[in-house]
């Protein structure tokens, strides 16, 4: 039996926690792939040019010392590409602005609070755009 995730019927608020739900983008956009790669530094898009970009990695976890398989192209991403000086610039569109936070922080949970206070956009705005029946890349608000 396929299980599918529930969402709440909760309405989100901007303390509500989001994240990209990779899971999710998997699922329902045929090009996340493609999309991720062109969000590569230059190093990193030659180095993944002429590979399998569906390569898997051991990655251990700094705080618990747990190994887990993760993908090694969002891995390179969100641990390299995302942390270089101009990732993320006040002239970065919403969508791609609150994007491009979660990669930054290895989409960890944050509120549109939060995410305002990194990116200079409006929370409301940011909760409005996140929260209505279109999904974008994936930014979802987190389950329980």
């Amino acid at each position: 039996m396929i299980e599918t995730k529930r969402f709440s019927l909760v309405k989100p608020t901007i303390q509500t926690p989001f994240h990209i739900d990779f899971e999710w983008w998997r699922e329902h956009d045929n090009n996340w792939r493609v999309y991720l790669f062109s969000y590569l530094c230059a190093e990193h898009q030659a180095a993944f040019q002429n590979t399998d970009q569906n390569v898997m990695i051991d990655w251990i976890d700094p705080e618990t010392a747990e190994v887990r398989v993760v993908d090694g192209l969002e891995h390179t991403l969100m641990t390299h590409c995302a942390l270089q000086p101009g990732f993320l610039t006040q002239n970065t569109s919403l969508v791609d602005a609150v994007f491009r936070t979660f990669l930054k922080n290895g989409n960890q949970p944050l509120t549109p609070e939060e995410i305002s206070g990194i990116t200079g956009k409006p929370a409301n705005t940011i909760l409005v755009t996140f929260s209505g029946p279109t999904i974008y890349k994936g930014i979802r608000p987190c389950q329980k």
